[in-house]
């Protein structure tokens, strides 16, 4: 069956770019953000972006853009902050976050344009709010066969620790998450081992990298090769936020090991101090390029040049590694 999607909350494009690498239609996305716009319009300029805040776009709107083609997949990822491990991880309560709400736009558009399919992933912590079981239950009102479950994309060939829940939904079949087909998990070496050193690239995106101080450069110079971790460190050279009892976060200047795969790319993965980015061997935290790749990015994918590494960071760690959108992809397409 050939499908023809529309990508809500499409962010920089990497649920549009697993899409695409299954041979699916985007015919159409929605982003709010100018500079991951930017971003996706680099990478799809054959899909119609509508730059625009999603709570003032109707399915009107969506379809007038892609006439003749039926829409017959709806996929999106609604930011939900408020219901990440590191927004929660104080007393484990959900914060207040009005993104929070943008879940019910993402059944606003799927009502309206009752699509054959239907994919949403987000955050594990979602299924404890309100509006994702008021979301669930409508969307098997109004007919979908639904399945969602919280898994880890490094059973489906992707690089990376990453638990995210997903959901599927078919109007006239049963769905289920499909399980990993993938025998055999990526390390970090599968995916970055190979690029050339960072002086002597190319790319500006594998030049990307955060600037250390000497400090700070020496401290990284001393934590074990392939997997050291801040602990490692004679107490001497911890920091003083470290020495504190009860201090979380341990994977701070941590390096990453090439034979097994990458913590978590987060919004700060440029930086040592946001979790274990050290490179494996190299002296540094990982580069734009290389936090890309572990999210399964092509190696040309393209990024704002002109923008922060913060910035930067945040579009590459928000994003839906295309590898794993790809597989769910395929499935509906097998079914």
């Amino acid at each position: 069956m050939e499908l023809t999607a529309i990508d809500l909350f499409a962010g920089c494009g990497g649920l549009t770019q697993g899409l695409k690498q299954a041979g699916v239609d985007v015919a159409s996305a929605v982003e709010i953000n100018k500079n991951a716009a930017r971003a996706y319009r680099m990478n799809h300029p054959d899909t119609v972006l509508i730059q625009e805040d999603i709570c003032n776009v109707s399915v009107n709107d969506i379809l007038s853009v892609i006439p003749d083609k039926k829409v017959n997949l709806v996929a999106g990822c609604p930011p939900c902050q408020g219901f990440s491990s590191v927004r929660t991880r104080n007393k484990g309560n959900i914060i207040d976050d009005e993104r929070n709400e943008l879940i019910l736009e993402f059944l606003r558009i799927v009502e309206g344009i009752k699509p054959e399919y239907i994919m949403m992933e987000n955050v594990p912590g979602i299924v404890k709010y309100n509006n994702f079981n008021k979301t669930v239950q409508q969307l098997l009102e109004i007919g979908y066969k639904v399945d969602y479950k919280i898994v880890n994309v490094e059973d489906y060939g992707v690089p990376q620790r990453r638990k995210r829940l997903v959901l599927l939904g078919s109007l006239s079949k049963q769905v289920t998450i499909p399980k990993s087909a993938v025998p055999i998990r990526s390390t970090v070496k599968d995916y970055i081992y190979d690029l050339p050193h960072v002086d002597k690239s190319p790319d500006p995106m594998h030049k990307n990298t955060t600037k250390h101080s000497e400090k700070v450069k020496n401290i990284i110079s001393l934590i074990p090769k392939d997997g050291g971790s801040r602990t490692d460190l004679p107490p001497e050279y911890w920091l003083e936020c470290h020495k504190k009892s009860g201090v979380g976060f341990s994977d701070v200047y941590g390096r990453l090991s090439w034979d097994k795969v990458s913590s978590t790319i987060t919004g700060g993965c440029l930086n040592p101090s946001k979790g274990r980015f050290l490179h494996p061997t190299e002296n540094r935290v990982i580069t734009a390029r290389e936090a890309a790749l572990l999210q399964t990015f092509p190696i040309d994918y393209a990024f704002p040049s002109d923008i922060s590494k913060t910035e930067l960071a945040q579009m590459i760690g928000n994003s839906f590694p295309p590898k794993f959108s790809e597989i769910q992809a395929n499935y509906l397409k097998d079914i």
